[in-house]
């Protein structure tokens, strides 16, 4: 049964952004996710725009919001064959838990200018 649904958009030109101001993607990502994602070299501000938006649409279908949730705590990760899930510890972990749901279900796209995911929370 789906517990919630969530989805957002993110520009680009945000993330590339905040790949000039020390300190701020370190604030939001958690380590292996920001290595992962420069790693990506020119496509580094597409992956990080993706996987924000996958942190906002978290909280949605959370229906709680972010509050109170460090969003390193959730970490947008790739599987051997590209599929992307959400881990959560910490604070994440304990909304998740909350929420009564058992499953996080994630997709992610991006061209250009924005980057869109939807988070399904399943019981």
């Amino acid at each position: 049964m789906i517990a919630g649904i969530g989805i957002d958009v993110v520009h680009v030109r945000r993330l590339e952004r905040w790949k000039d101001r020390p300190g701020l993607l370190e604030r939001y990502f958690h380590p292996e996710e920001l290595e992962a994602s420069l790693e990506r070299g020119s496509g580094a501000a597409l992956s990080l725009a993706a996987r924000f938006a996958a942190k906002e649409a978290f909280g949605k279908a959370l229906g709680t919001g972010l509050a109170g949730i460090t969003l390193k705590d959730i970490k947008v990760v790739n599987r051997h064959n590209g599929k992307p899930e959400i881990e959560v510890s910490g604070s994440a972990q304990r909304a998740f838990e909350r929420s009564g749901a058992a499953r996080i279900h994630v997709s992610l796209t991006h061209e250009s200018d924005n980057a869109i995911a939807i988070v399904v929370l399943e019981t």
